[in-house]
């Protein structure tokens, strides 16, 4: 099949990838000429591991190509996905401004019959308001039908995920356009389930919300825990042996990030608010999720004797998960800004995310960027892991300390045996600990 992908971010660009190496002809349209100049130089604008050796293997068989212009690609593609940003707006909702925006650029390139699919996370009812706006555009002699196959491609897996998804949705209106799109997932082996465009759209929000639940759920026991004396390690442990609940997204940490948690969560939370409908359980997950960074402040507040001022804290870790570069309401935005505060001096280090954490921090006083993990914390007077990266599970910890002004750590992500750490000497808090 001949496919376009409008969007590419971490979902589009994946995606579209992972259907040229199927053998498809995929285009990619962005609206940044440096960006798409970038991509048919093999230079990827986000990280994601085997990325760019995907990318340039397909764009050498000439399978993966980009594009500034709607016109050619359009035209000739059996399947256009829109996979734009659906950021929040300050009331929560998603703004959809980018995909009706899209919609009506692709509408008046449509030739035959098509299949227009929102890949992006979107409200129910989207898709529909996508049909009104093409279906106004449209030349005469074009058919299309609108779907929704939402992503459920974890950062730092994608390539995995969007080839070995646990299931492909396929939310459709028309047997037409169900056809088509279950012969463009033929190759990829894992159970279809086929909808309601309506069901497509929540299942997607129910998904993200039930997770980020289950993770806040993991840091409210991990609280709970640290008060009654019991290991809220081993408590989850317990609690995800449970084959009913199992133990994924059940480890207390600094809470969630990223590009979807978030924003989901907020959104759902705002369409349920269109409805009358008060989804309290949501609004207290992002209590919980909030509560979860902030405590990494207070640990660190407690290690240091309840005074920041003038201390040097290395804080490892910057983005919201290993294997990403992705800031997006990283754990780390709330607890630096929020120890700069205390007037402590932050020295950090990120394997990948340091170019976008500078950015984001740029006015937060006091934080230097360090070239690796060693430079960070010489001289601390406290260590802070934020993020679970290989690299620092990996860590010399004996010279850790030895390059540190005092040994005081507060790990975040609990990768690291308290025993062990306070033989070395460390004065160790973790979460649930």
């Amino acid at each position: 099949m001949t496919i376009t992908f409008i969007g590419h971010g971490y979902v589009g660009l994946v995606s579209a990838a992972v259907f040229a190496e199927l053998g498809n002809t995929v285009w990619v349209i962005g609206h940044t000429p440096s960006k798409i100049e970038g991509l048919k130089k093999g230079k990827i604008p986000i990280y994601e591991p085997g990325l760019d050796e995907l990318v340039k293997r397909n764009v050498d068989a000439g399978r993966l190509k980009f594009t500034l212009d709607y016109k050619p690609s359009i035209a000739q593609s059996d399947v256009v996905f829109i996979a734009v940003g659906t950021p929040p707006l300050p009331t929560g909702e998603a703004d959809l401004s980018v995909v009706y925006d899209v919609a009506k650029k692709l509408g008046s390139h449509l030739n035959g019959y098509s299949v227009v699919i929102t890949k992006s996370t979107v409200p129910v009812g989207t898709n529909y308001e996508v049909k009104k706006l093409i279906d106004a555009i449209k030349p005469d002699k074009a058919e299309f039908d609108v779907a929704s196959v939402p992503e459920f491609l974890r950062e730092g897996q994608a390539i995995s995920d969007t080839r070995h998804p646990d299931r492909v949705v396929i939310g459709v209106d028309s047997d037409r356009a169900r056809e088509v799109l279950l012969k463009l997932h033929e190759p990829i082996e894992t159970e279809k389930l086929v909808t309601t465009i309506q069901t497509a759209e929540m299942i997607k929000y129910a998904s993200n919300a039930f997770l980020a639940t289950k993770i806040s759920f993991a840091n409210a026991i991990a609280m709970l825990s640290e008060k009654v004396g019991a290991d809220g390690v081993q408590v989850l442990q317990g609690l995800g042996m449970d084959r009913r609940i199992g133990s994924s997204f059940l480890r207390a940490g600094a809470g969630y990030g990223g590009s979807c948690f978030p924003k989901d969560v907020k959104a759902l939370i705002a369409i349920a608010h269109q409805y009358k409908y008060d989804f309290t359980l949501l609004k207290d997950v992002e209590d919980i999720n909030r509560e979860a960074a902030m405590s990494i402040v207070k640990k660190a507040k407690e290690l240091l004797k309840h005074d920041l001022s003038g201390k040097a804290i290395a804080v490892l870790g910057l983005s919201f998960k290993p294997d990403t570069d992705d800031m997006r309401d990283a754990p780390s935005l709330i607890v630096i800004p929020k120890l700069a505060e205390e007037k402590a001096r932050i020295k950090t280090y990120d394997p990948v995310a340091m170019e976008s954490a500078k950015r984001l921090l740029s006015d937060v006083g006091g934080v230097t960027f360090e070239e690796s993990a060693l430079e960070a914390v010489e001289d601390a007077d406290l260590l802070i892991l934020m993020t679970e990266w290989d690299e620092f599970r990996q860590l010399d910890m004996k010279k850790v300390k030895e390059k540190m002004k005092s040994a005081r750590l507060v790990d975040g992500r609990n990768i690291y045996d308290p025993d062990d750490m306070r033989e070395l000497g460390f004065e160790v808090k973790g979460v649930g600990r």
